[in-house]
């Protein structure tokens, strides 16, 4: 059986011609060599480095004690970042498939934050994109089979998303009819003075979020709600028991598939291809 790789190591990327493009290509997109790992280990380094002062900025202790260091190592880091994705860039023989890749578009968010802070110091906080280069990390370690399983979820989320709009629809239906319950059953006490807000506390009860700052005090209230929480146990279980089922039987048309015809039409429990016939392993 043959298994499909969703996920290319890096976009059919080519080197140009010269040799010093040939030998900077090999360390910036490749792993297989000492250089390699470094280069992509700093990278990663940068990327932590970064989010962490991203964090830090956001607390007002550390921003006033430390505002100078963080835009110093910003502008910094920015920098690196920005001359790393000029030299991706030159290295390649197939610029524009880069550039309209999925890790290019990434790697072209990574800097762009910065440059608009600029003149919109609130964009700065944009910079927390970096931390999806972090999935070259699939590629350092040799982990891209993780990338094909992360598929294999985003398709039965696609696959199975009608059956979950209709789920959606009818919580949508249901929280509304019990917090226009609950509004006629509390009359107006605190928290249900309005219909809207008794459904932003049937909305809270029944998703089993309970941030308790709502409750009912009237008998027929509190019964209501238990009936709620009850329902919201087995509400929750619905969308969680589509998706697993989606990707049980996506997970298995993916490995079952024929090496020599492309067959997918394969039984769990078949030993041969029902189409051209060959063993499968």
């Amino acid at each position: 059986m043959k298994k499909i790789n969703f996920v290319e190591p890096e976009h059919h990327l080519e080197a140009g011609d010269a040799y010093w493009k040939r030998f900077l290509f090999r360390i910036i997109n490749r792993s297989d060599t000492r250089l390699g790992k470094l280069y992509d280990v700093f990278l990663l380094c940068l990327i932590f480095l970064s989010t962490a002062i991203i964090m830090m900025e956001s607390m007002p202790k550390l921003y006033k004690s430390y505002h100078a260091y963080f835009i110093i190592c910003e502008w910094v880091i920015s920098i690196l970042f920005s001359v790393e994705y000029i030299v991706r860039i030159a290295v390649l023989k197939n610029k524009k498939q880069y550039v309209f890749s999925f890790f290019g578009i990434i790697d072209f968010l990574a800097i762009v934050p910065f440059y608009l802070s600029i003149f919109f110091p609130v964009t700065r906080y944009f910079l927390i994109f970096r931390m999806l280069r972090m999935l070259r990390v699939f590629r350092i370690f040799n982990l891209l089979d993780f990338m094909n399983d992360g598929y294999v979820i985003v398709r039965a989320l696609r696959n199975s998303s009608r059956k979950i709009y209709i789920f959606l629809l009818f919580l949508v239906i249901f929280s509304v009819i019990v917090g226009s319950m609950m509004f006629m059953v509390e009359g107006g006490r605190p928290g249900f003075e309005t219909i809207p807000h008794s459904i932003y506390w049937a909305v809270v009860t029944v998703t089993t979020v309970g941030y308790g700052d709502v409750s009912p005090v009237t008998s027929m209230g509190k019964f209501f709600a238990v009936l709620l929480m009850l329902a919201g146990y087995s509400i929750i279980a619905v969308p969680t028991g589509i998706v697993t089922a989606e990707m049980r039987n996506k997970r298995q048309n993916l490995e079952l598939i024929c090496e020599r015809c492309g067959n997918e039409d394969i039984d769990d429990d078949a030993r041969y291809c029902k189409q051209c016939g060959k063993k499968l392993a």
